[in-house]
């Protein structure tokens, strides 16, 4: 159905190719899990098969892509295509602009010259087959990430597309929410539908793919059914990671433990929405604590809170004993760092060198300069100091972001998701970095997703629900 030969693509304005003579086959029914390091290729890879590259990109192309025997550069435009292939990227909401979820769900349905009565019967079983008929008629931009994207999925099958493209659907998404993408996609496979699937969660995809493509750099290294693909250690490192190295064995115990951190009867609430609901923690100095919970349970709002980005509706929260109440942000930061999900949003600047300087410079901190190599020799970055940020791989944009805010020299380092979007080997390395500093005195606070990377790097597992800390869980060990 989907033959790539001799494919390759290099972006306007950069050096290296983005795609690296791919070439690929993919069988009509068949679900191709694509997966890789961040700068692979993955997502280019999507752009190619959808026929986006060629038809809205510049840039230097080579190869041909044959999507049922037609090569892609023969279709119309972008709209012929659409009638042949899906595309589901990983931020949903760029794809949502309706009022209500049915309204997605039949403008696409109505682009296919539908009788009202069909359009009908499509809508009522596209609803139930991606399990969103209970909120049909709710706005996108108040939904979850996981309804999102089933969203953004569902008026994508309303386009009648045999094939299925998702580009890392589930990045973003606990773990109940990755489990309903996984059971939509589950029911399209056994429809017959085409599946291309870019995911870093291996193990909870693989059952449903029949070839897995492992990328790096532009090339294809290794392409395979899941079983013999796992074979290659190396390989298996990179999908399956094991954080178990990182596991403590009573090494903070004996540090002079005082709160650093004292929220008390913390309340918050968008509009008549409640997030945080008499929220009490203590946090010590040089502890490594893991915030674990369902998308919407509190999570984020309460780690803006300790930034000032956020102010209480009731409660108190003290930093290094001081009430933050009535503290400026730019007072704040001094004491407490926080690196956002995507780092993306964070970049502004021409190179990494004056992207780590803003902050410290910003906060008048003397010697700023010697601070900026500091953090970024801490992050393994010290060499790309003259680079652009967004040449950098996803990984290295990550660890970027670490070095803005350690230039900072806050004692508190609070991390949003920090392995999204990473393989195995490159959410190591950012992990290394987090203990490294832990050891190194300061105290991290985590959101995460991922209960492996929690329950083996975290001193504490705190876990949320309907903005209230339901558990707080000790894991050191003796």
């Amino acid at each position: 159905m989907i033959t790539l030969e001799r494919v390759s693509y290099k972006y306007p304005h950069t050096g290296r190719c983005a795609l690296d003579e791919i070439s690929l086959k993919i069988e009509k029914g068949a679900c191709t899990l694509i997966t890789g390091p961040s700068g692979a290729g993955k997502s280019t890879v999507c752009l190619a098969i959808a026929g986006i590259l060629h038809h809205e990109y510049g840039g230097k192309k080579g190869g041909s892509v044959l999507i049922n025997g037609k090569d892609v550069k023969d279709y119309k435009d972008l709209g012929e295509l659409a009638a042949n292939v899906g595309i589901v990227f990983d931020d949903p909401e760029a794809q949502l602009i309706f009022t209500s979820v049915e309204e997605e769900i039949i403008s696409a349905l109505e682009h296919r010259d539908l009788s009202e009565d069909e359009i009908g019967k499509r809508l009522e079983s596209i609803l139930e087959k991606t399990n969103l008929t209970n909120i049909r008629e709710r706005p996108p931009h108040e939904l979850s990430g996981g309804q999102k994207q089933r969203v953004a999925l569902a008026a994508t099958l309303a386009l009648g597309n045999d094939l299925i493209i998702l580009d890392e659907p589930t990045s973003e998404l606990d773990e109940h929410a990755t489990d309903g993408i996984f059971e939509v996609l589950k029911v399209l496979k056994k429809e017959g539908r085409t599946i291309v699937l870019v995911e870093h969660k291996f193990n909870r995809f693989q059952e449903l793919a029949d070839t897995v493509v492992l990328l790096e750099k532009g090339k294809v290294i290794a392409h395979d059914e899941p079983e013999k693909i796992l074979k290659d250690k190396s390989v298996h490192d990179a999908l399956i990671p094991d954080f178990s190295s990182f596991r403590l064995k009573g090494v903070n115990l004996h540090r002079d433990r005082k709160p650093v951190i004292i929220i008390e009867s913390l309340t918050h609430n968008y509009g008549e929405i409640p997030a945080l609901a008499g929220v009490d923690i203590t946090i010590d100095n040089g502890e490594f604590i893991a915030i674990v919970g369902e998308n919407g349970s509190g999570k984020t709002t309460l780690i803006k809170h300790l930034i000032g980005l956020l102010r209480p509706d009731k409660g108190r929260i003290v930093i290094d004993g001081e009430d933050i109440e009535k503290k400026k942000v730019t007072d704040i930061a001094h004491s407490v760092g926080l690196v956002f999900q995507n780092p993306d949003h964070m970049f502004f600047a021409d190179t990494v060198e004056l992207e780590v300087e803003f902050g410290p410079k910003n906060l008048n901190l003397p010697l700023y300069k010697n601070l900026v190599d500091e953090a970024l020799r801490e992050v393994n970055l010290l060499h790309a100091k003259d680079l652009y940020p967004r040449w950098l791989s996803r990984g290295e944009r990550q660890r970027l972001a670490i070095a803005c805010v350690l230039a900072m020299k806050p004692k508190i380092l609070i991390f949003d998701e920090p392995t999204t979007g990473l393989d195995g080997n490159e959410a190591k390395e950012v992990m290394e970095v987090l203990k490294r500093l832990q050891e190194e005195g300061h105290t991290i606070i985590i959101v995460t997703h991922n209960r492996q990377i929690a329950t083996n790097c975290a001193d504490r597992l705190v876990l949320m629900e309907s903005g209230k800390i339901i558990e707080d869980i000790s894991l050191l060990e003796d």
